[in-house]
């Protein structure tokens, strides 16, 4: 198992915290991919993929020029060629900064998150904010391919084994397989992370039991959520060789957040915004 380490003496991750409810960008805590991405053979100035990691806030809030609350829901997404990933926790105290904080419109505060995240992950962070009461909708769905998990296989791996992974001599084939069995848990506190996981590929067909195994495997593996997704990616790319290839992954929210790490090899678009049942 990856052992549990703490990223940098000053992150707030696995720490007592005090909460802040004045605006304080400098709680942002920022962590370089490149420290990760090298552990799996990425070279930071060739990236193997595009993509972006998409954040839904669910306790996001702050005080009009009057002093009364406002409560909105955000969206926001980091793009994964930024050199920053944004700690979670840094991520929620941050937000939650804003809960005393008097700003004049919604178009102040986006233009504050906007500015400060951007700056903290080191590239363009696009923010949408929606405010209750405007009454947003949000759409809740399944995948439109097929599910892995009714699979009647046996499992006894559960550190990340690429070597599950494998291809036929079938004819090249375009299909989309989900799961709802990933697990990972956080780096440095070892809580669980629930996700599902979703792989769109062109390319000889991918072995199943296989691929629901691999994906099994991160069980027990102490790893970030964009981290877990950028080492599945390379691992496939890796060991199946697809023409094309996309894996996003949607993990259930903590502290009012949920993380939904995409990367593509390029030929498939980022997928809407849509909740996965446990979300």
């Amino acid at each position: 198992m990856t052992a549990h380490t703490d990223p940098s003496p000053l992150s707030p991750l696995g720490k007592p915290t005090d909460y802040c409810d004045q605006y304080a960008p400098e709680l942002l805590f920022p962590i370089p991919r490149r420290i990760k991405r090298s552990e799996i053979g990425v070279d930071e100035a060739a990236l193997p993929f595009v993509g972006e990691d998409i954040w839904n806030a669910y306790e996001l809030s702050w005080l009009n020029g009057k002093g009364k609350p406002v409560v909105a829901v955000g969206r926001f997404r980091v793009p994964a060629d930024s050199p920053n990933l944004i700690e979670s926790k840094s991520f929620k105290l941050y937000l939650n900064s804003f809960n005393q904080t008097a700003f004049a419109d919604i178009d102040a505060v986006a233009t504050a998150l906007t500015r400060d995240l951007s700056a903290a992950a080191g590239g363009t962070v696009d923010v949408d904010l929606q405010p209750l009461g405007q009454r947003p909708q949000a759409t809740i769905a399944y995948p439109d391919g097929e599910l892995l998990d009714e699979l009647d296989i046996t499992i006894d791996t559960y550190e990340p084994a690429p070597g599950l992974l494998s291809v036929s001599d079938a004819p090249v084939v375009e299909e989309t397989l989900y799961s709802h069995l990933l697990k990972s848990n956080c780096l440095v506190t070892g809580q669980p992370d629930w996700g599902m996981l979703v792989i769109r590929y062109r390319g000889r067909p991918i072995d199943r039991a296989g691929l629901l195994r691999y994906i099994v495997s991160f069980r027990k593996h102490n790893e970030f959520h964009e981290q877990c997704v950028e080492r599945i990616y390379c691992d496939i790319q890796r060991r199946c060789a697809p023409e094309a290839l996309a894996v996003h992954a949607r993990y259930t929210r903590r502290g009012g957040l949920d993380i939904n790490p995409f990367r593509s090899s390029g030929e498939y678009s980022p997928p809407a915004n849509i909740r996965e049942i446990r979300q």
